[in-house]
């Protein structure tokens, strides 16, 4: 019989997705579940980026660009330059998705045993992403107590060896919704040029920010043009997850040429998504304004009531739309499916990811969850009181 190979045995499984099978269960058993594991917005999409496919008129449904519409890049580069970012069109590379950006990142920079050092918890599929491109990541743990802030920069130093390539950070980041300092990336800057690393920066969720702190983008650290790579998406921005269109942006040529053949050996990001993408760069910014503060408010709201909870920890975010939470249990994951499989309370239970899968490190953060603040302020009481009682009716504490 033929074998699966190690690289494809090794691909994790994704903490966010995993327990679908046991929501779709207890769904058709009659459960409500409020669904707090995954960042999918309820926030609608602007009207302007549906009204562009709904009145495309085409004959042929053509291939783009491998960088994706000039059009769209033009206007691209003119939304981030607005936004204070130095960006011209050839800074910008079209993607299906913020996920096939990481890939080309990693390809362009990284050969197969090169390491990539990354603070976690971290988005759990760069741990897929690192195993598909056969490279090693390089954990650094960030702990709940200093609300994940970024470790000692001493604690990177130690981990460089002649394989590291590159440093990754989500800013603002998912899991933990952290939003980094300008003192904590100028010290990334100088560590990644005194190495001469790569300093990649996922910065998808930089509208969603609800405190006075500003967002900092890697592309507008002054000394390393040439070492930042910056990654986006039109997913969580414009609450298009479904368009599956992102971006690779960098000022150092080279990394876009070489980007550009994996472009090319892909084809081309999809049309029709390009098309919504390009459109929803006329919202108007009191779209963004009416978000921010509806996710702000979520978010006090979900830490507020997590934190009358007996035993419960949690960080307050500063961006994104997620938090990590410490439970009084010993397996996150088995509480997890518990929920789903065995509890309900009035009819309904919640989903939430555990955060093991957030950690590349083994054993780590078994007794946490990934909670996504994407439900209505209403709905997010009602789950909070669900898993309040849930805890207490659970027997793997």
């Amino acid at each position: 019989m033929p074998t699966i190979s190690a690289k494809g045995l090794s691909m994790p499984e994704s903490p966010i997705r995993k327990l679908v099978p046991y929501s779709e269960k207890a769904k058709k058993a009659g459960t409500k579940v409020f669904h707090l594991n995954i960042g999918q917005p309820d926030i609608k999409t602007p009207e302007v980026a549906l009204n562009a496919v709904r009145n495309f008129d085409f004959e042929i449904l053509e291939y783009s660009h491998s960088a994706g519409f000039e059009s769209y890049r033009t206007k691209l580069a003119t939304y981030y330059r607005t936004h204070g970012l130095p960006v011209e069109v050839a800074d910008i590379l079209i993607t299906t998705g913020g996920s096939e950006a990481l890939l080309f990142a990693m390809g362009v920079t990284m050969d197969a045993g090169d390491e990539i050092i990354i603070p976690e918890p971290f988005y759990a599929n760069y741990n897929g992403f690192s195993t598909a491109s056969g490279v090693k990541v390089v954990p650094i743990i960030s702990g709940i107590e200093t609300g994940f802030a970024l470790p000692p920069i001493a604690d990177f130093e130690k981990r460089i060896t002649s394989k590291t390539k590159a440093i990754l950070i989500c800013n603002p980041g998912n899991p933990t919704g952290y939003l980094y300092s300008k003192e904590e990336l100028l010290q990334l800057a100088e560590i990644v040029k005194k190495y001469d690393l790569f300093l990649i920066a996922d910065e998808v969720y930089r509208e969603f920010i609800y405190d006075d702190q500003p967002h900092l983008s890697v592309l507008n650290i002054a000394g390393i043009e040439q070492n930042a790579i910056m990654i986006d998406s039109v997913s969580k921005r414009y609450s298009m997850c479904g368009a599956r269109i992102g971006c690779i942006v960098s000022k150092n040529k080279e990394v876009m040429q070489t980007a550009m053949k994996y472009a090319q050996a892909r084809l081309s990001p999809p049309t029709f998504a390009q098309i919504a993408s390009e459109a929803a760069l006329d919202t108007p910014q009191s779209y963004f304004d009416d978000v921010v503060a509806e996710y702000k408010e979520r978010r006090d709201t979900l830490v507020e009531e997590l934190s009358k909870i007996a035993g419960v920890q949690v960080a307050k975010p500063r961006g994104a739309f997620y938090c990590i939470a410490k439970l009084p249990v010993a397996d996150a994951d088995h509480f997890a499916q518990w929920l789903l499989e065995s509890y309900s309370y009035n009819g309904a239970t919640v989903m939430v990811a555990p955060a093991a899968g957030f950690y590349s490190t083994p054993n780590v953060g078994k007794d946490e969850v990934r909670i996504a603040y994407v439900l209505k302020k209403a709905d997010l009481i009602q789950a909070v009181e669900i898993l309040k009682n849930a805890l207490e009716a659970y027997p793997g504490k």
